[in-house]
């Protein structure tokens, strides 16, 4: 006799064998699904990239006074000969104002890959029609993974934040010798300075603890089940080791896609910065613009080429990390006579 998997729940990826791996099934995937990838990968990168430019346009313009007191200020420095070192302050306090907006434009387009590239997976040697299964895996499952998302975000960031916080306040060189806590040179005080560095590791271990939980959302879990799969799967004995050891390697294939980009990006700066400063007359905002010109390309391209790899490979690790716990013992065979069928 053949035992049933549960109703609602999805055949492991790879032509329902379990025992394929996770490099091959990624693989195998893309190649199937490669026109529907390539496709939604395009439009989505596309749209952010034009989102992104328009939005960064937009900054632009409401930073504009910030940018002709630069201007005005360099120009009476220059006439009274004294050397100008104009102030990040402003221009810094706009850029965090304006960074949950790029965040939740990368996090929106990521959550629409992430939904399309596990879809994919759990859709295995099946060619249903491309164009119906990704809008339909983008429509069902962009706010959970996006949810996925903030809460991933709020679990991991705050904590390395609160340590530095805490360190400062304690160890902080502006201190005076009576508000100093903790005295300079002791052991405390060492291992208070250092104290960020162990937040950002323990955050570092909680990003790696949740890593599948996006592609847990986009299976069809809700946003607090997905992390706490997650969760569960990464803490076991060869949880944690599969998701480092796929981790890491395509950290490092990220990292170097992107800088070979913004490298090979490099001559859009001074070109750039050249147009947009005969236009407008206005020498830090063509300065800034184009600073930020090559590291817009890097992060575009970066995107398109390993977001899809990168989403498909969790993806196929989290269906092959659940896939005992959903098949829990390989069909049986009767004691007698032939194999049921």
């Amino acid at each position: 006799m053949t035992r049933t998997p549960q109703p609602g729940r999805t055949a492991p990826p790879g032509d329902g064998n379990p025992q394929r791996g996770v490099a091959a099934t990624t693989f195998a995937v893309l190649r199937r699904h490669r026109k529907a990838l390539a496709g939604v990968t395009v439009r989505v990168v596309g749209l952010a990239g034009l989102a992104g430019l328009l939005m960064t346009a937009a900054i632009f313009a409401l930073a504009w006074p910030v940018f002709t007191r630069m201007r005005n200020a360099r120009i009476w420095y220059h006439y009274v000969e004294d050397p100008y070192l104009h102030d990040h302050t402003d221009l810094a306090l706009v850029a965090l104002c304006t960074l949950p907006l790029f965040l939740l434009l990368l996090g929106t387009g990521s959550a629409a890959l992430q939904s399309v590239c596990s879809r994919a997976v759990t859709a295995g040697s099946r060619t249903p029609s491309e164009e119906g299964w990704m809008r339909a895996a983008v429509r069902a499952r962009l706010r959970p993974v996006l949810a996925v998302y903030t809460l991933r975000a709020l679990a991991v960031w705050p904590l390395p934040l609160l340590f530095y916080a805490v360190a400062d306040s304690l160890t902080s060189a502006a201190l005076d010798t009576e508000d100093q806590h903790l005295k300079r040179g002791s052991w405390p005080h060492t291992l208070v300075a250092a104290s960020p560095v162990a937040g950002v590791c323990v955050a570092v271990l909680v990003r790696l603890a949740l890593a599948l939980a996006p592609a847990a959302a986009a299976d069809g879990l809700g946003p607090r089940a997905a992390l706490r799969r997650s969760w569960s799967l990464t803490w076991t004995r060869a949880g944690g080791v599969r998701v480092l050891a796929l981790a890491l390697p395509l950290a490092a294939l990220t990292a170097g896609v992107l800088r070979l980009v913004v490298q090979l990006a490099l001559p859009l700066r001074p070109l750039v910065r050249t147009l947009l400063e005969q236009a407008t007359g206005n020498f830090f905002a063509a300065y800034y613009a184009g600073i930020l010109a090559p590291v817009i390309v890097g992060i575009l391209v970066t995107a398109a080429l390993t977001l899809p790899l990168t989403y498909t490979a969790f993806a196929a690790l989290h269906e092959h990390l659940r896939s005992p716990r959903t098949f829990p013992h390989p069909p049986s065979l009767p004691k007698s006579g032939g194999v049921g069928r």
